[in-house]
């Protein structure tokens, strides 16, 4: 079989399965493990599939995000495992950010309980969500509102945090690779998000198995800004591993 047979077979393979190991396709297209490393390697520089520990995942362009109140429904039941799990990363007193979206709104649903929380977020629906538990104070960071998001943005925003303190950063991404970091299509709200991930000393994303090996327009930051991924257990382990070499703890709901 030529070079170029196989890439196009091997690439049809990840797109199918989603993952593939080094030895699996050394079996499948019958060369050694030397020449699939040199053909994913060749396949991960066109953008065709993306290098993982012991093998590749599928790459994909991430499309537009939908309004929030649309994606609501999205992975429901991950997105409320996430939430649970990231709630018990927070502990009474502590000082936390949580930013805008639906999984991180689902941690807010978890957080009754907790004793003596601040939360600073820029998202009215979190902010909705913990308005009425009295053991909990609300920051809400002032900005321009992004209407589809529900969520603050821009310099108001980023100079609010300025004069804020927090433990732990709490906040979804809609596309994260492994290669790329995590990035997002919505220009005027990479610096913001830039500005939220460096608020705290502990910055912990919360995302669903959908949200991995996925590219969009811009860079927000490398995924070694992030300190802790939660995430379900829909994620492959080939991409958790990849993650733990990288030093991000990573408690799967």
């Amino acid at each position: 079989m030529l070079k170029r047979e196989r890439h196009r077979k091997i690439s049809e393979f990840i797109k199918e399965k989603k993952s593939a190991t080094v030895a699996e396709l050394s079996r499948l297209f019958g060369v050694s493990q030397v020449t699939i490393r040199r053909d994913l390697e060749s396949l991960d520089s066109q953008g065709a599939i993306e290098r993982a520990h012991g093998g590749a995942i599928l790459a994909e362009q991430a499309v537009p995000e939908p309004p929030v109140i649309h994606r609501m429904a999205e992975q429901l039941e991950e997105k409320r495992r996430i939430g649970e799990e990231a709630a018990k990363l927070v502990e009474d007193g502590d000082t936390i950010f949580i930013g805008s979206g639906t999984t991180t709104s689902e941690m807010a649903r978890h957080l009754s309980g907790k004793k003596n929380l601040t939360v600073i977020t820029n998202a009215l629906n979190v902010a909705n969500c913990l308005a009425e538990d009295p053991e909990i104070t609300v920051v809400i960071t002032g900005g321009l509102l992004r209407h589809s998001e529900l969520s603050m943005i821009g310099h108001l925003t980023e100079q609010a945090l300025t004069n804020l303190r927090a433990d732990k950063v709490f906040i979804g991404m809609r596309a994260v690779s492994l290669q790329d970091g995590l990035t997002s299509e919505y220009l005027p709200e990479i610096t913001t998000d830039q500005a939220i991930i460096e608020f705290a000393a502990q910055a912990i994303l919360l995302v669903d198995h959908t949200k991995f090996g996925k590219v969009s327009t811009a860079l927000v930051a490398p995924l070694t800004s992030v300190h802790k991924i939660v995430t379900d257990s829909g994620t492959s382990p080939e991409m958790i591993e990849e993650l733990r070499v990288l030093g991000i703890d990573v408690p799967v709901a």
